[in-house]
Parts: C-alpha cells; structure tokens; sequence
C-alpha cells in the first residue's frame, strides 16, 4: 500500500548513498585544489539540505534562482551565497540584500536599475553574458545560446560604459557537458567577451559540468582551467556544478500500490508515478 513502511521511513523518498556523495565530492575537490577554481553548489538541481553539513567541506557555498533558494544556502550551507535571475522585482530584490554575496543580472538594464545599491550594501556585482556558442543539440528551446534567447547579454547588446560597475561576468550555456564543449564555449567567450576580462576580478562559467560522470576527462578539464587562468591571472573561476554533485549517488525508493495489463503490457502503479 502506499507510504509502506521501508527501513523506517514511509515511502516515497530518496535514499543516498554516503560513500557514492563523497566519491563525487572527492573529483570535485581535485578540479578545485589543482585548477585552483572555486565550486558552488547549484541548489536548483540539488537541494538536499540534510547532507549541506558534508558538502559544506568541499564547497565555497551555493547558488540560488531567486529568494528561497538565497534563503536556503544562506540558511544551511552557512558559506558564500550566489543568485541570478533574469529579472528582479523590486521586492524580491531587497529580500535578496538579506542572504547574497554575489548577484548576477542578466541585463544592461539590470544592472543599470540595481547594481548601485548592491554594491552599496556590499555585494559584489556580475552581468550574465550569452557567448551565442551553442553545445546542445535537439533542445533549441533549452538553449542559452539559440537564436532569440532570454538568457544573458550577448555582445550586440553588451554597453561597454557598464564595465566599470561589474566585478565578474557570468555564462551558463552548458548541460550535462564535456570539458571539450566548454573548451569551445571558453574560446568563443574569450573572443567576444576577453577584452573585458582584464577589468574584472571573477568569472562564473555557471554549470552543466557533469565531470563525475564516468569517462569525463577530468584532466582535461583541469589542463583547460589552469591555460585560461595563465591569461587571465586577475580573475578567479568559479564553477556551479549541479548534477555532478547527486550524480548516480542513489535511489528513489517506492512502493508498488497496484498493477494493471492492457494488451498484454503490465504497468506498475507506485506512490510517485508509474
């Protein structure tokens, strides 16, 4: 029956495995130390707070899509808190002045309507560039990069004069990807974008780097880092994991409530789907 009792707890939930999260947090501690590149949890594809204790070790902090998810790092994680959004309301911004270290616009605009006073309450301040350098294929409408998206500033709409106000530029064009498709997106971004680069004091290259992924070249990617940050030794990487982190670390747990055959086909019924 549904919520049947399992090693004590009711079903559905997730059960991670302990051993499996610190074998995933082990290769990003390496990428860390030996590219010497900071790495945030991106809470959105991975929340679980009850394990923050643990990864709080490994990591610099969070990131966050908007106000609770601030609140949250802030909250549990107890280290550096990072937020983007494509836009802020008036509100939601002044809730974030709370719980932010970094905010990340994704506009001019943006940035010419907020940066000031969140420089002004001590924040640091990033503008999310689109290096219009596409990775993914079949996901037109996923993609940071396709034609007519909302997501960053590309350099047709990039207003130099802002520069002086930024401490960093953000992208995020990446999903589930190779150390080889960044390698394209970092190219592209330092053609576009490297003039600007020397001006600022990080970079953010967002997420989508699934480097605990078996057959993910690792060295490469560390190899790819440390040449980017010989060019630019005033800028600090940072890099927000997402997946990586839960990557094949456990199981969803259920309960099979029912089965039903149509045709021959037996479908289960459980207490999180079918």
């Amino acid at each position: 029956m549904a919520g049947e009792k399992k090693a004590g707890f009711s079903t559905p939930y997730f059960l991670v495995d302990e051993n499996r999260l610190l074998h995933n947090l082990e290769i990003l501690k390496q990428v860390s130390q030996q590219a010497e590149c900071k790495i945030l949890l991106a809470q959105k594809a991975f929340s679980m707070f009850s394990v923050y204790p643990l990864l709080r070790k490994y990591l610099a902090g969070t990131t966050a899509s908007g106000l609770y998810e601030a609140r949250l790092g802030y909250e549990e994680f107890e280290k550096e808190t990072h937020v983007f959004s494509p836009a802020y309301t008036e509100e939601e911004f002044q809730g974030l002045l709370q719980y932010a270290d970094h905010m990340i616009f994704n506009s001019p605009k943006q940035v010419r309507k907020f940066a000031q006073r969140a420089k002004a309450a001590g924040k640091e301040v990033g503008l999310r560039v689109n290096p219009e350098c596409s990775t993914q294929e079949g996901h037109a409408i996923y993609d940071p990069c396709s034609p007519g998206s909302r997501l960053g500033t590309t350099l047709g709409n990039f207003e130099e004069e802002l520069v002086s106000m930024l401490d960093g530029l953000h992208f995020h064009t990446l999903c589930e990807s190779t150390s080889y498709d960044l390698e394209r997106t970092l190219a592209e971004v330092e053609r576009r974008f490297g003039r600007f680069l020397p001006h600022v004091k990080w970079l953010n290259m967002g997420g989508g780097h699934l480097m605990t992924r078996k057959g993910y070249d690792v060295e490469h990617l560390i190899a790819l880092l440390k040449g980017f940050k010989e060019r630019y030794p005033n800028l600090e990487l940072i890099m927000e994991p997402g997946s990586a982190f839960a990557w094949q670390t456990g199981f969803l747990l259920t309960t099979v409530v029912d089965i039903v055959e149509n045709h021959g086909i037996k479908t289960a019924i459980i207490d999180a789907s079918f």
